[in-house]
């Protein structure tokens, strides 16, 4: 009894001590102290938790039993034999979990009749039942899900912007499985970036224009705002339209310039402008699109012919651009297939997309209509005091929550000013073309 009031003293002070060490180191206190426990808790409880979400199967078992009204897991057996066939809930095999930066993950192998999507739609009841924030399937191989399980959500706060070492790749934030969320051009060579007022889609171009002004790259602005985004950043952009007129005769020039580069190519026996030798290999262009539905919205018959001719140079640019160093990445707070057949057609070659929060649903199936239908329910989901948050495709084929990091007007104005001296003017660029009808680009 002595050494009660020793105890009483302790305990407060051990408290502490595992609250200031999950405050602040967790993911030394989590893979010490934290996934053990949950590691336990998960492979204990996963009979009850996979019969609750329905991933068992009822087979045939031999049971032995001791006495009559045996309990067993399909309820109270009667029998007079002691040796006979009962009918027992399965459970999937899962092995050992292992843990990982914000969570942990297992893999399970699936009974007979079973599919990735059952556990995908079985994931929102997984999470729950073991608390966690959320549960991300996937499937290594036949006959095998992973479950990732994220214990609290890493887009809460994000660090910020890191410098970019490779060229056209910039970190522009972080997934949400912890990792980096990268836009790299060279992978992923056109995107298509959807997102409401006060969403994070301007950060994100803020993002990318302090990620590639260092880099030896051409960056041009089409903001059909009237310049009011993109003008504070034009000592470091090429060049810069700000209505539909300039952006017809800019991506005039680039359809010129795609030309120009094809023959260069074809001459050198390239594929790309990256199998050329450094000293012919021309300068990479990335293209910067604002409010994309101004270049298709229609005030009357009169600017059909414009809308269809600045439409075609686009989709051609987004055909043709990625083996000839031009890149795009488009904007816009409205996509929807009323704009009509172009803008579908330009969906259609924009392999990176991104749904930030949007204010109707078909901006947000046109964007992410294509791939898993949960990743249409997510973008949805999203709530307005989440700014930065969206639904990404990623280059390995699958989708994730994501959040890019804050870059103000200022950090990205700063960053243009800094880095002026690396823009290559664009009379230069341009300088060495000669006119070419655009129908030669299909015949060539």
């Amino acid at each position: 009894m002595s050494d009660l009031p020793l105890w009483l003293a302790v305990l407060p002070l051990i408290g502490v001590g595992l609250w200031a060490w999950r405050r602040f180191h967790y993911p030394s206190f989590w893979l010490i102290a934290g996934f053990p426990i949950a590691a336990v808790l998960v492979r204990a409880s996963w009979r009850r938790v996979a019969l609750g979400c329905g991933l068992t199967k009822k087979r045939q078992r031999w049971w032995f039993t001791t006495m009559p009204g045996l309990v067993a897991s399909t309820g109270i057996v009667k029998v007079k034999r002691r040796f006979q066939r009962v009918a027992v809930d399965t459970k999937p095999f899962m092995w050992l979990p292992l843990p990982t930066r914000h969570g942990w993950r297992v893999t399970v192998h699936t009974l007979e009749g079973q599919i990735p999507g059952d556990y995908a739609d079985a994931a929102e009841r997984l999470a729950h039942s073991w608390g966690v924030h959320a549960i991300r399937v996937s499937s290594p191989g036949p006959g095998r899900v992973i479950l990732a399980a994220t214990m609290r959500d890493p887009l809460v706060t994000v660090d910020q912007l890191p410098p970019s070492a490779d060229l056209l790749k910039v970190t522009v934030g972080r997934l949400e499985t912890g990792k980096p969320w990268t836009i790299d051009f060279r992978t992923v060579p056109h995107w298509l970036n959807a997102g409401a007022t006060q969403s994070g889609k301007s950060n994100l171009a803020n993002a990318l224009i302090v990620g590639l002004a260092p880099q030896p790259v051409a960056l041009v602005g089409v903001d059909l705002k009237g310049g009011v985004e993109f003008t504070p950043y034009a000592p470091r952009l090429s060049a810069l339209a700000t209505c539909r007129s300039e952006a017809g005769r800019l991506l005039d020039d680039l359809v010129a310039l795609m030309l120009d580069r094809m023959g260069v190519c074809r001459q050198a026996s390239a594929r790309n402008i990256w199998q050329l030798p450094p000293a012919l290999r021309p300068v990479p262009i990335v293209v910067l699109v604002d409010e994309l539905a101004e270049l298709y919205l229609m005030a009357d018959k009169s600017e059909k012919d414009e809308i269809a001719k600045t439409s075609t140079a686009l989709l051609r640019v987004a055909q043709l651009g990625r083996a000839f160093g031009i890149y795009l990445f488009c904007c816009g707070q409205r996509i929807g297939s009323d704009l009509g057949p172009g803008v579908t057609a330009l969906r259609a070659q924009c392999s990176g997309r991104i749904c930030h929060r949007v204010n109707d649903p078909e901006t947000a199936t046109m964007t992410l209509g294509d791939l898993d239908p949960a990743a249409l329910a997510s973008a949805r989901a999203i709530p307005a005091e989440t700014p930065g948050v969206a639904i990404v495709a990623s280059q390995d084929g699958q989708w994730y929550r994501a959040r890019s990091f804050y870059v103000s007007e200022q950090t990205a104005e700063h960053a243009a000013h800094t880095h002026a001296h690396l823009t290559p003017p664009w009379p230069e660029i341009i300088a060495h073309l000669t006119q070419h009808d655009p129908s030669e680009l299909l015949d060539a």
